[in-house]
């Protein structure tokens, strides 16, 4: 979608990868995409006259969550008398996640009863 396309240096800032190298164009398309958000004028996603629109921030915070867990299995140590905390990687990550996530867009849902309830007539 040429709306998402539009978006990828701004959401390549957001996420630290300036490169092609880990996220290509079309991974971060996808990632975009995945999360439609309400357009300006007020109209949701699933109705026809919706102008695409996208909420970048659960984007970030689903990528950043992304490279958390890559990061996950990173430990600290310590060896010839160097220290080595390779963890803060993982727990900046993880800040970063929560950041984006914090300013992700509210959404909102339906809520239908099934059955319908039997509506008496009072007369």
């Amino acid at each position: 979608m040429a709306a998402a396309a539009d978006l990828i240096p701004r959401f390549r800032r957001m996420i630290a990868e300036p490169t092609q190298d880990v996220y290509s164009d079309v991974v971060l398309i996808e990632v975009i995409e995945s999360h439609p958000s309400q357009d300006p004028s007020g109209v949701f996603p699933e109705y026809a006259d919706w102008e695409p629109s996208f909420d970048l921030n659960a984007a970030a915070a689903e990528i950043w969550s992304e490279k958390a867990a890559a990061l996950a299995c990173n430990f600290d140590f310590s060896a010839d008398g160097s220290n080595f905390s390779r963890s803060q990687a993982y727990q900046q990550a993880i800040a970063q996640a929560r950041y984006f996530s914090a300013r992700r867009s509210p959404s909102t849902i339906r809520l239908q009863m099934a059955p319908r309830p039997e509506v008496e007539d009072v007369d």
